[in-house]
């Protein structure tokens, strides 16, 4: 028997506490605030924070479930008929205080029009401030391991996926070393069953934390200096220029007239756009430019 849309989304919500667990027990300095909520339009969430921790300087795990009628320009989007939606989901954005612990963003999601029209969405994708190439071999290996277990087709077509989504156009560059990223997998899509699909989400979902706390505690004990401290400022701002001009799930949650603290909670406490900033042409700042120039940007 096919899953029901309230059994997915009460299986997001209890991923949301075992992450918001983890990540704050590995953190030691603070806890997720928790701030419940209610779409005018139907449906809500949860929004998880933790702010001015040991490691996370803000973070969020955001819980939702909203339901109504489709806006025209998202049926014209999506290229769907229908009026009316259900769509649940966990979406996490973590910014950490030491520039060497990365930055890095999860979304797990699911989306329903009625009992034909549906598919499931998401991915995993790192931003490292400096990337250490051997941190994010080790990454991919993990998301290769959790796309292996259902498909091993999965991960070389998400990978694929992941470069194109997460690429600045406007800036010529990856967003950090890319990761997965799937969206509209459905029987018809995969010729797999809403079980089989649903089980490869709960996989990457899970992933989540043991990937995240192990690179939490590998980095945040390195030393570093007002350069490091600088160079993440304008890595941020790159981050943030790509949530607000391209990201589909801010436009989505926008034009739908979502609950903006949410929605932006993926935003940086902090960051700044120097002018025709200059960096020094032999470091670790400008080698890390060139591998986001060069080494995840889209192929073809």
């Amino acid at each position: 028997m096919a899953y029901t849309k309230d059994e997915i989304a009460n299986w997001f919500k209890a991923l949301q506490d075992r992450i918001c667990a983890e990540v704050s027990a590995t953190d030691g300095g603070a806890s997720f605030t928790s701030e419940t909520w209610e779409r005018p339009g139907g449906g809500g969430g949860d929004t998880r924070v933790i702010q001015n921790g040991n490691i996370i300087a803000k973070g969020g795990v955001n819980f939702s479930a909203v339901h109504g009628e489709l806006p025209d320009n998202i049926k014209a989007a999506l290229k769907v008929d229908s009026n009316s939606f259900f769509a649940t989901g966990v979406s996490i954005v973590m910014h950490p205080d030491n520039p060497f612990v990365p930055i890095i963003h999860m979304n797990v999601r699911y989306f329903e029009m009625n009992d034909d029209v549906w598919w499931f969405g998401g991915g995993i994708d790192l931003t490292p401030h400096y990337v250490d190439e051997e941190q994010a071999a080790w990454f991919h290996a993990q998301l290769k391991n959790a796309c292996d277990a259902h498909d091993v087709n999965y991960q070389p077509r998400f990978a694929k996926w992941a470069n194109e989504y997460f690429y600045i156009k406007h800036r010529k560059e990856s967003r950090g070393v890319s990761g997965i990223f799937f969206d509209r997998l459905n029987e018809k899509s995969e010729g797999k069953s809403k079980e089989e699909l649903f089980a490869f989400v709960q996989e990457v979902g899970n992933a989540f934390a043991p990937i995240y706390t192990h690179l939490m505690r590998l980095n945040a004990g390195k030393p570093f200096n007002e350069l490091n401290k600088a160079w993440q400022m304008h890595r941020r701002s790159r981050y943030v220029e790509f949530n607000l001009v391209l990201d589909k799930g801010t436009k989505f949650g926008l034009d739908t007239d979502g609950r903006i603290e949410s929605i932006l909670m993926s935003l940086p406490p902090e960051t700044g756009w120097k002018y025709n900033q200059r960096w020094p042409a032999d470091g670790e700042e400008m080698k890390t430019q060139r591998i986001l120039q060069t080494t995840y940007i889209p192929q073809g």
